[in-house]
């Protein structure tokens, strides 16, 4: 049993949580506004400085309806406070990242470039430094969209197990294989 969803959420200095009909929360912050429609069977509070979600029952489904939704507004004040980061490296020979305004340019050993044109709430940035892998740096207020672009980014190229090349995130950790091995006879 989740006890995600009984925890208060604690707003921080600069950061306002209202809610307006229809159960749709909207939380203002120095980094952006978002808002967020919450199932009309849970209901939500704003007490001081935390905002506190009850559930009518405990069935199965309010129950895990519960924990989303807390989980959903807390993502969404942290967003908006202090926002969310992610870095990926290119990991291949000739791989290279250029970012000009809300387009990203891939070169990833395809025969041709790949452009990807960003939503205007994502801030992007490309690093290339002398024997480092390149670098792409998102942030956004929003972690929902920033996962499912980073997402995206990372299916272009996936890092493979053999050499390990491919799109990964800084620090994550590639199962390898030993590739093939010398026949016994």
């Amino acid at each position: 049993m989740s006890r995600i969803g009984k925890a208060p959420i604690e707003i921080p200095a600069g950061v306002t949580v209202t809610v307006g009909n229809d159960n749709v929360v909207t939380v203002k912050g120095p980094k952006g506004t978002l808002t967020q429609k919450v199932n009309p069977d849970l209901q939500v509070k704003v007490d001081g400085n935390h905002v506190i979600l009850e559930r009518p029952t405990d069935d199965r489904e309010h129950r895990a309806q519960h924990g989303l939704y807390r989980a959903l507004i807390h993502n969404m004040v942290v967003g908006v406070s202090t926002g969310y980061r992610k870095e990926m490296e290119l990991v291949g020979v000739g791989y290279r990242a250029t970012a000009t305004g809300q387009v990203l340019e891939l070169s990833l050993g395809y025969s041709h470039a790949i452009y990807i044109k960003l939503p205007p709430e994502i801030k992007v940035e490309a690093k290339t430094e002398r024997n480092k892998n390149p670098l792409i740096i998102l942030e956004s207020d929003d972690k929902q969209l920033l996962g499912q672009v980073c997402a995206k980014i990372r299916s272009l190229r996936k890092p493979e197990p053999y050499k390990g090349k491919g799109i990964k995130f800084v620090g994550e950790i590639i199962r390898r294989k030993s590739g093939k091995s010398a026949s016994a006879k």
